[in-house]
């Protein structure tokens, strides 16, 4: 059993972030619904292609990115904008513990869908909002969309080369990473509430906003202005508070040198055959290599490149020195190590054949994630769920299906 598995979360979200957290609860075990409207569903399920491939090799309806976050969820399809649509999420509200929901600010409350009107009928419930601005503030009306806030955020501003290199500017991260952090925190916050409710208090309602979260997580580079004054620029692949902590060039491409303290440099350098930095006032300390970040980097790339990545990485790993190639997505579900973990899983999907998934990183010794379910076909457990959760007659839901209700 997981550890959630007493646990019924009613995901009324899409596309990523209420997703994400959703998928987290399912795979600890949580009971997770997921309503979505009839004939498209999620938003995602159309982002693609990619598509999945059915055992014939052709395309399924299943885009990869609905495939990312939705494993271990069950389809429930219901037009809530209707009254006996509205009755049915009611329903299954009051028979769950968690709502997950990221619709506008006061968007559901039309449906009588918001906090207050299902908290009425169930006042453990535990509702969480996942917006882009927040419920108040002058932006709290506005879309969110994960690229605008991570311009809007600052992290945009922090990646990419620096000014002056060709090919300089404000870069985006190559996943919905501020998506994927606020589903992460939405996560914890929900666990946050259920402790407290475990603790004879009742149900509440969690305000989660994008930004608010792009904001939290610039963590150093926020604390960088904060206590200077002067916003960080963009320094590449550089850190802004360590140095040699970057890319450099071999023989053969390229891999990343992580220097973390003094002792690790100067083992570099002797593995570089350049033992004269480790004594060189200049590069001494990391403070001093920070102030001096300007010398000392020509000085390593020039030495760099006389070896390939494979020779650096087996030399300054025997060394104790943390490096490592830069792997494409290919190469990183090739590796040992990830293998050796199984990142990678398959599932056996409802269009035959299987759909691979990467595994859950939360390891627990006493209530493993369990992989039930791959991410359902739109609808595929609607007479499954009104008829075990809410008891409806069979007759009943295949009324409200002709009706177009589901």
């Amino acid at each position: 059993m997981g550890a959630l598995s007493h646990l019924r979360v009613l995901d009324l979200s899409r596309v990523l972030a209420g997703p994400w957290a959703g998928q987290i609860l399912a795979d600890l075990g949580a009971d997770v619904i997921k309503i979505e409207r009839p004939g498209s569903g999620d938003d995602t399920r159309a982002w693609g292609p990619p598509f999945l491939k059915d055992s014939r090799g052709e395309n399924t309806s299943e885009a990869a990115y609905y495939l990312s976050a939705n494993r271990n969820k069950q389809s429930v399809t219901i037009d809530f904008t209707r009254p006996e649509g509205q009755k049915l999420v009611r329903e299954l509200a009051a028979k769950s513990d968690i709502v997950i929901e990221n619709f506008k600010v006061d968007g559901l409350k039309a449906y009588g869908l918001d906090y207050e009107s299902l908290q009425a009928e169930n006042p453990r419930l535990i509702y969480c909002s996942i917006t882009g601005f927040g419920q108040t503030g002058p932006y709290a009306k506005r879309a969110g969309y994960d690229f605008m806030i991570q311009a809007l955020g600052g992290l945009m501003s922090l990646t990419g080369l620096p000014e002056g290199e060709e090919g300089a500017g404000p870069v985006k991260v190559g996943v919905a990473l501020t998506d994927i952090l606020t589903g992460l925190y939405s996560t914890s916050a929900i666990l946050a509430a259920l402790a407290h409710r475990d603790q004879g208090g009742a149900g509440q309602h969690i305000d989660m906003a994008l930004l608010d979260v792009q904001v939290a997580c610039l963590a150093n580079q926020a604390m960088n202005y904060l206590t200077t004054g002067k916003p960080p620029r963009r320094l590449g692949n550089a850190h802004p508070n360590i140095v040699p902590y970057q890319d450099f060039p071999t023989a053969d491409g390229d891999f990343i040198l992580t220097v973390g303290n003094d002792s690790q440099f100067r083992k570099f350098a002797e593995v570089a055959e350049q033992p004269q930095w480790a004594e060189d006032p200049r590069f001494i300390t990391n403070k001093q290599r920070v102030a001096h970040r300007a010398e000392l980097i020509p000085l390593i790339r020039q030495a760099t490149v006389f070896k390939t990545t494979s020779e650096w990485v087996v030399a300054l790993e025997r060394a104790g020195v943390p490096c490592g190639p830069i792997n494409d997505v290919a190469q990183v579900f090739a590796d040992p190590q990830v293998q050796a973990r199984g990142l990678r899983l398959d599932l056996p999907h409802a269009l035959g054949g299987i759909v691979p998934q990467v595994a859950s990183p939360i390891r627990l010794s006493g209530t493993p994630v369990e992989y039930r379910r791959a991410p359902p076909l739109l609808g595929e457990h609607t007479l499954e769920v009104l008829t075990g959760v809410l008891g409806l007659p069979e007759e009943a839901v295949m009324a409200l299906r002709k009706a177009g209700v589901l």
